[in-house]
């Protein structure tokens, strides 16, 4: 077992307080409960975090990169629960191997009428993951952080009537929405993100768009 390195330490000591902004803040009645894994390990490539891409026969946000995650059942034990089943199912993960760290605040995305939790962990004992749920997960990455700090691998995109989000260019996905807004985020409250260009703005893939829009 390894022990929690001090910058994740730190990370999750911000992350806990990061502001929600207005266009992600949960209503006050009202959306299903859900959550994600934000998983950072210590990879072959120094640290990494856990990234799964979604089938495209999915019915879930098909084709995207995201965090393993899905809805709150009620036999789980809250988000930390949910989001360490749903890892298990998608990815095979064993939750043994991960020190949950702490939970950030809930985010809403209106679209899909869920206020999610992200669950911030540490996997102290990794073990070999794949895509154990076909049908959900086409396949599953450990994304280095250096990748994703990388200036290079860093955009802006735009979608929703013009407006423009974060985005990476990683391992052969475009990860972006609401993914790339926490790892941002993640990467931020981290002191990890190197300056990069946001005036750097491309429009949304019209096949992504398609994906979405079935999602």
């Amino acid at each position: 077992m390894t022990e929690v390195p001090h910058w994740l330490d730190q990370l999750a000591a911000n992350a806990v307080q990061t502001r929600v902004p207005p266009g992600l803040r949960p209503p006050v009645r009202g959306g299903r409960r859900a959550a994600v894994l934000a998983l950072f390990g210590d990879g072959p490539y120094g640290p990494d975090v856990l990234l799964i891409q979604r089938s495209t026969r999915g019915r879930r946000h098909p084709g995207q990169p995201a965090f393993p995650g899905g809805g709150v059942d009620p036999e789980d034990d809250g988000p930390i629960g949910a989001a360490l089943r749903e890892a298990e199912e998608e990815t095979g993960l064993d939750p043994r191997g991960v020190t949950v760290l702490a939970t950030m605040p809930e985010l809403y995305l209106s679209h899909s009428d869920n206020r999610v939790t992200p669950v911030l962990g540490w996997w102290h004992d990794p073990c070999a993951v794949h895509a154990a749920s076909p049908d959900e997960v086409d396949s599953v990455e450990r994304v280095p952080v250096t990748e994703l700090t990388d200036p290079a691998n860093r955009l802006m995109l735009r979608h929703r009537a013009g407006l423009a989000g974060p985005a990476f260019r990683v391992r052969g996905m475009l990860v972006w929405g609401f993914t790339a807004a926490v790892l941002d985020g993640l990467l931020r409250e981290g002191a990890l993100e190197l300056p990069w260009d946001r005036d750097r703005v491309e429009e949304i893939p019209p096949e992504v768009l398609q994906l979405a829009a079935r999602g």
